[in-house]
């Protein structure tokens, strides 16, 4: 099959391909994991742009700056509703030409203040994952992970 003809709206899922893209976001989970836990988030940059994503996100969602769940127990169905996706798209759609990866699949905690599970694991876009994210660790959200692993 050649790119020119390929379409992604009417293509099958292929098994292994979806193998691997598990296992990538795994392994970016467990290493996004081992760094929160060798330095506190609220010192962490996950990117050159978080100033910008971080500001932007606030601005496209007020919702994480007025409602106090919004980042630290995320509602998955009102995320990947109809209006949601919109909202998300367009945010999302603004990084496709300046963060690499802006659309690829990544594991989200829903809640903050518990390790991955599979109860609190979100599979969403690698932007949506860097909002929630950049938000968490500038407001300390991360930071019991770090002050776990070095307790004495």
């Amino acid at each position: 099959m050649s790119l020119n003809t390929f379409n992604a709206e009417t293509a099958e899922n292929l098994e292994d391909i979806e193998k691997q893209f598990a296992v990538k976001a795994v392994a970016h989970a467990q290493t996004y994991m081992t760094i929160l836990s060798k330095r506190k988030g609220s010192e962490l940059r996950l990117t050159p742009k978080d100033d910008e994503i971080y500001d932007h996100a606030v601005t496209a969602f007020p919702e994480f700056l007025t409602d106090p769940n919004f980042a630290t127990h995320i509602d998955e169905d009102k995320m990947k509703s109809q209006e949601g996706k919109k909202r998300w798209r367009e945010f999302m759609n603004t990084y496709e030409k300046t963060v690499e990866d802006f659309n690829f699949g990544t594991l989200l905690r829903a809640d903050p203040s518990e390790d991955y599970t599979e109860e609190n694991t979100i599979f969403v876009p690698r932007m949506q994952f860097l909002a929630f994210e950049i938000f968490r660790n500038r407001h300390e959200l991360n930071d019991w992970i770090y002050n776990n692993a070095h307790k004495n």
